[in-house]
């Protein structure tokens, strides 16, 4: 394949599936099953797990926690902390790493941001754990507030600010969804979709500028 490069201002890229490995389902389906309890609820649907966990719109989560009688607010806010949590404990306990290609980053001499549908406070937390700091220089991940569910991807909301913490006028997406795609290309930016292992088979419903099976193919893209 000959690819046919202009030159970039910055990178952005997603966190999960791009730098460090994705959450495992059955985690993040415990975390809410926890989420549940804490809030009284025992006897959860399964049906309503897959809402939480799956879309986690507004929407979703209204109409759920009408289900159970519960204050949005109030579980939103049990959810966030066990799903946060839980991510926490994974990657102290070595079950989700750091992809070892995201070294490549070093070598880029345009500016890097990151931008996550995650907690904000958990892309802190996993710049620090795997000592990334230096390779970003700007990130942005959501707020925990039910608000931010209407800002994240496909929204263009935090890769705006990143663009223009970065003062960008172009630059390469690098995602590892459909969501970062569509994201990139309303924000006017092309888009990289890396195929790992866990998105060796996926289909896409839109088509990325480029895909790239290491992020060392994202670095001669942007150079």
């Amino acid at each position: 394949m000959v690819w046919f490069v202009t030159r970039y201002d910055a990178v952005l890229f997603d966190s999960d599936g791009v730098l460090v490995e994705p959450p495992n389902q059955e985690t993040q389906r415990e975390a809410t099953r926890e989420a549940f309890r804490a809030v009284g609820v025992e006897d959860i649907r399964e049906e309503h797990l897959d809402a939480v966990m799956g879309g986690k719109s507004a929407d979703a989560l209204f109409e759920v926690c009408s289900v159970y009688d519960l204050d949005v607010a109030t579980f939103w806010d049990a959810f966030e902390h066990h799903d946060e949590q839980s991510q926490f404990d994974a990657f102290e306990a070595g079950a989700r790493e750091r992809y070892d290609d995201v070294s490549a980053i070093a070598d880029l001499s345009v500016a890097r941001g990151i931008v996550s549908n995650n907690h904000h406070s958990t892309i802190e937390f996993k710049l620090d754990f795997f000592e990334m700091r230096s390779l970003f220089d700007t990130y942005y991940g959501r707020e925990k507030t039910l608000e931010s569910l209407t800002l994240k991807k496909p929204n263009t909301h935090y890769i705006d600010r990143a663009m223009a913490d970065l003062g960008a006028e172009s630059a390469l997406y690098v995602g590892d969804s459909d969501s970062d795609v569509v994201a990139a290309e309303r924000a006017g930016l092309d888009s990289v979709f890396v195929r790992r292992a866990h998105t060796r088979d996926t289909e896409l419903s839109v088509t990325p500028t480029y895909e790239v099976e290491s992020l060392h193919d994202v670095v001669s893209l942007a150079e």
